[in-house]
């Protein structure tokens, strides 16, 4: 058990009996009245956002989440299959599990599958992923850097707004979190 002022981003807890990531929290001390914590949690399990709202030193269960490094090797069907890069093993997780990291997926790519007692819960994007630009209009001669953005659609099909001087053909390095243009890669 911790304390719900121990709180910070990322941490894994259990309320309710399901389990939940913070995404975000505040400490509140009120003018009047006891203060609060609060926060903005994911479930694991179906991906919801819920705000939630503890009284001060309440306590919450700390959930023990496995990580274990795996590699994304193909998708068949609306399964798709990782393989644990010490044991060879492999392992499927369904479409709609994964269904928001599968825009940033790649064959080949390592990844980190969570687990929470044998139950597969989902992919652990890194922070940032590098993906080609397959589709986008042509830069046309005198646009800046600064001066707008169009969108591009890259290789895993997710599209992006990127500035004018992006052309097919490019690499770029894109923000997990949000899905958001972050830079040309070297």
């Amino acid at each position: 058990m911790i304390s719900v002022n121990d709180f910070r981003t990322g941490l894994t807890i259990i309320v309710d009996g399901e389990l939940y990531r913070v995404l975000d929290f505040q400490h509140v001390k009120p003018g009047k009245g006891a203060a609060f914590v609060r926060s903005k949690l994911r479930n694991l399990r179906n991906g919801n956002v819920v705000e939630k709202t503890f009284r001060a030193g309440e306590k919450v269960e700390k959930a023990m989440i496995e990580n274990r490094k795996m590699q994304y090797l193909y998708a068949q069907g609306e399964s798709h299959v990782f393989m644990d890069m010490e044991s060879y093993e492999q392992i499927e997780l369904n479409a709609d599990q994964i269904d928001y990291e599968l825009k940033f997926l790649k064959e080949n790519m390592e990844v980190y599958i969570m687990t929470y007692q044998g139950e597969m819960l989902g992919v652990e994007l890194p922070n940032t992923v590098e993906l080609k630009v397959v589709e986008t209009e042509p830069g046309i001669k005198g646009d800046t850097a600064s001066g707008g953005s169009k969108p591009a659609t890259l290789e895993t099909g997710l599209v992006v707004q990127v500035p004018f001087f992006v052309n097919e053909g490019d690499i770029l390095v894109i923000n997990t979190s949000d899905g958001s243009y972050v830079s040309r890669a070297n």
